[in-house]
């Protein structure tokens, strides 16, 4: 692997694969009673975010204290940025104090990647502006694989994937080799959406075929160089899904109409109980969170068995530890390496 993620794009087929298996092996850590490893002792994690985050933020620092590194919280609000410290200035502040990691989330677009240009240690995109979300991706690659291969294997009570599927996943015990085949549908606000374009890379990487479904209004000028198809049809998709992600509508990035109405977007783009009635049997419902209920995702859907969006919160976790095992381990999970 790099020595820094900042984007979907720096993994290779193998190295988002490393990382999915070794998450898997992590998560056994959640069924101890003791839920901490000594891998990371002695190394600095810096939580740097510029904007507000519930489950990234936590996240992060619960994956680098299980792994027993020393975690730094900084936040924005509070502290010399509110003076007018620049980006690099407190970059080289935290360079100074000995940060092994620095996990950036940032309201501007390449703000990790200029960060990785001023710290000798590994820098995580948490989220830059509208660009990427590389973690995140993460997290709902290993959430499908794990949903969908208890599928099955017969203990998700979903039945199994449709004839002619994806054909990546393994039983229950072994590893999966990607996630080829698989039927992604992506839902809703992309033109906004850092998630989005972070799966899109990741999902095809692991040879998932990708569709995003969306008004012209809310998607990218260059979605045609994007490695997935494009749908302005919700209806039509749902029916051969394996996996519908929807994402929230963005008011807080967006200076302009993009659509009529809130309720003439949900009406087309929603996801409610009659829209998830036709998607097959296995198929699962994803949200990379926050969520505006009644909007994007119906109440119902949001906590129908199909859900995955708890999960992917827990799963998130633990693909973070993977991602800084990697990254400041500098090794293969034991049992990864076997």
């Amino acid at each position: 692997m790099k020595r820094h993620l900042i984007s979907a794009a720096d993994l290779s087929r193998a190295d988002a694969l490393l990382i999915l298996d070794t998450a898997e092996e992590l998560a056994q850590l959640a069924d101890r009673p003791i839920k901490k490893l000594p891998t990371l002792r002695g190394r600095t994690v810096v939580n740097l975010f510029y904007e507000d985050s519930t489950r990234t933020r936590i996240s992060f620092e619960a994956a680098a204290k299980r792994l027993s590194a020393d975690v730094i919280n900084f936040s924005a609000k509070g502290s010399s940025v509110a003076k007018g410290e620049s980006l690099k200035d407190t970059a080289l502040t935290l360079e100074a104090m000995g940060a092994d990691a620095v996990v950036i989330r940032h309201p501007a677009s390449g703000a990790a990647h200029r960060l990785a240009g001023w710290v000798r240690g590994s820098v995580l995109n948490a989220g830059d502006g509208t660009h990427e979300h590389p973690t995140q991706a993460l997290l709902d690659a290993f959430t499908i694989r794990r949903r969908l291969m208890r599928s099955q294997g017969g203990s998700g009570g979903m039945g199994p994937p449709r004839s002619g599927g994806f054909r990546g996943v393994a039983p229950p015990g072994q590893h999966s080799t990607a996630l080829d085949g698989l039927r992604v549908t992506i839902v809703g606000d992309v033109l906004h959406s850092r998630v989005a374009r972070s799966n899109v890379l990741l999902l095809s990487t692991l040879g998932a075929e990708v569709t995003l479904a969306a008004p012209p209004t809310l998607l990218p000028l260059a979605v045609g160089s994007w490695p997935c198809a494009v749908s302005y049809d919700l209806d039509s998709e749902l029916p051969k899904s394996d996996v519908v992600m929807m994402l929230r509508v963005q008011q807080e990035r967006m200076s302009a109409a993009y659509f009529p109405s809130v309720r003439e977007y949900s009406r087309r783009y929603g996801l409610d109980a009659a829209r998830m009635a036709r998607l097959p049997d296995h198929a699962i419902v994803m949200h990379p969170g926050p969520m505006n209920r009644g909007v994007e995702i119906a109440a119902e859907v949001a906590d129908s068995s199909r859900s995955t969006i708890v999960e992917q919160v827990a799963n998130g976790v633990t693909t973070r530890m993977a991602v800084l095992y990697l990254l400041l381990g500098g090794t293969e999970f034991p049992a990864v390496a076997q």
